[in-house]
């Protein structure tokens, strides 16, 4: 069976060597440390890609999937294009900046995985398709949207993968052809049905004719003369399901990790969860998706002091001001809210404009199901699992008491006049509280923020647990 691109691609060649190989069925003692290296996954694939040439074996594909999305496309950093990282840390509480080595550098690391990291990312296209040439046969292993000129087979085969979503629970391809001028040949296409989905809600179509699915873990295999009239859709149901760690020790049995279809979940948090009680036996009634409209939402408020800008951050349960995070970081979490609008017809956010007058509450990011509550004159503000219905948790947002355009001042629900405040003196780690309007200077100043768009934003990929303590939320690793 031979290999066919999608995409011309140039490597850069090379293998690692020194590679981490542990006894496969003590996997959680390697837990506490970086367990996962880059340059393995990138051996692996390689692996994976040549057994599955000479078997044809499903068990192959999967795994190349799997490797692919989780151990490749988070190695190197979104916000710094060419900044890898050498091992992924998989411990509770881990994070890939706060591991061991970290990131690396643009120029002064030089770790095996930039050889191999960077030519994994020149290779994306290398392996979603095969073809057996004794009679054209086609398979499409990986579902990635992506073009191939079939020489064998006589066509241009376009095939489109819908964006992967929590709030929409299915993968969703399209494959259109362009035959060859005057060829007619007949061709088989073999497409990968995953062993991670199941076949209720999966349909196979063409041409809006339904074709029957095999089980998963097989091919679907069409035969037909393609024209360029034809369609085929593919709709695999994605769900939430559990693995435990590959480890035969009673004392690991609980250790689990959390899939989306082929999509390691990873959570923001910092401790371990547990799940919350009498919330079911099913993992879906415990995890629920993170609805896109939630992105529009999102805002953070800050002002400026000097040369510096503060922001409002979400502190051990509390709220105080914190100098502005880099993007990325928990410190951007803690520092983003979504606003919850007490009259349930707002729900997006256009412009500061569409805000001004409302009711809200303050949800932070980072703890989902939490509230900002007042706890009275000239006291702080505590972040709570539920507010009580005496409006504790209401803001009415105004335009910023310092008369700037583009700032908005945050009034207590209960107590008119009274305003989320900083103080005159701005420093990191300073406690936010409820104060009523005077006379005093600066006072409007500190009142008064300018209202943005979030620090961070949900993948769309978003899960919120619910936890017995608290509720957390999680994406995906990448």
């Amino acid at each position: 069976m031979d290999v066919v691109n999608s995409s011309h691609s140039y490597a850069t060649g090379g293998t690692s060597v020194g590679e981490f190989w542990s006894d496969p069925k003590r996997l959680a003692s390697t837990l506490h440390t970086e367990n996962e290296e880059s340059c393995t996954t990138y051996n692996m694939l390689k692996v994976s890609r040549h057994l599955f040439r000479w078997t044809k074996e499903m068990a192959y594909a999967d795994y190349y999937e799997r490797a692919l999305t989780n151990g490749v496309l988070g190695i190197q950093r979104g916000t710094e294009p060419g900044v890898m990282i050498y091992m992924l840390p998989q411990y509770p509480g881990s994070s890939k900046a706060k591991s061991n080595h970290g990131w690396g550098t643009l120029y002064d690391s030089f770790w095996c995985c930039y050889g191999t990291g960077i030519e994994s990312f020149s290779k994306l296209g290398d392996s979603i398709y095969f073809e057996e040439r004794e009679a054209p046969g086609l398979y499409i292993i990986q579902y990635i949207s992506s073009s191939l000129d079939w020489k064998s087979g006589q066509i241009l085969l376009h095939q489109k993968v819908d964006p992967i979503v929590s709030s929409d629970p299915y993968l969703r391809v399209t494959l259109t052809f362009s035959p060859k001028k005057g060829t007619s040949q007949a061709s088989t296409l073999h497409l990968r049905i995953p062993i991670w989905t199941n076949s209720e809600g999966a349909t196979a179509t063409i041409n809006s004719q339904s074709l029957p699915l095999p089980a998963p873990g097989s091919f679907l295999s069409v035969n037909r003369k393609w024209s360029s009239s034809d369609k085929l859709t593919l709709q695999i149901p994605i769900s939430l399901r559990t693995e435990a760690i590959k480890d035969d020790r009673h004392e690991y049995a609980s250790i689990q990790a959390i899939l989306y279809g082929p999509y390691l979940l990873a959570g923001h948090t910092s401790g371990d969860w547990n799940l919350k009680s009498g919330s079911g036996n099913s993992l879906s009634d415990s995890i629920t998706p993170i609805p896109a409209s939630y992105n529009g939402q999102l805002v953070s408020f800050s002002l400026e002091s000097g040369n510096s800008t503060f922001v409002l951050a979400n502190s051990n349960y509390s709220i105080s001001m914190e100098k502005l995070p880099e993007s990325g970081t928990d410190a951007s979490l803690q520092a983003t809210f979504r606003l919850i609008f007490k009259d349930s017809s707002s729900s997006k956010l256009s412009s500061v404009k569409d805000v001004i007058g409302k009711s809200v509450m303050l949800e932070p990011f980072d703890l989902p199901g939490m509230l900002l509550v007042q706890q009275g004159k000239d006291r702080g503000f505590a972040v709570t699992k539920s507010a009580d219905d005496d409006g504790s948790s209401i803001f009415r947002v105004v335009s910023g008491l310092d008369g700037k355009d583009g700032t908005v001042s945050l009034e207590s629900g209960l107590q008119n006049g009274c305003y989320v405040y900083s103080g005159v003196d701005y420093n990191s780690g300073q406690s936010m509280k409820l104060s009523c309007k005077s006379s005093d200077t600066g006072f409007n100043q500190g009142a008064s923020f300018v209202m943005n768009e979030g620090l961070s934003q949900y993948h769309p990929i978003s899960f919120v647990a619910k936890g017995d303590k608290r509720n957390f939320s999680s994406c995906t690793i990448i």
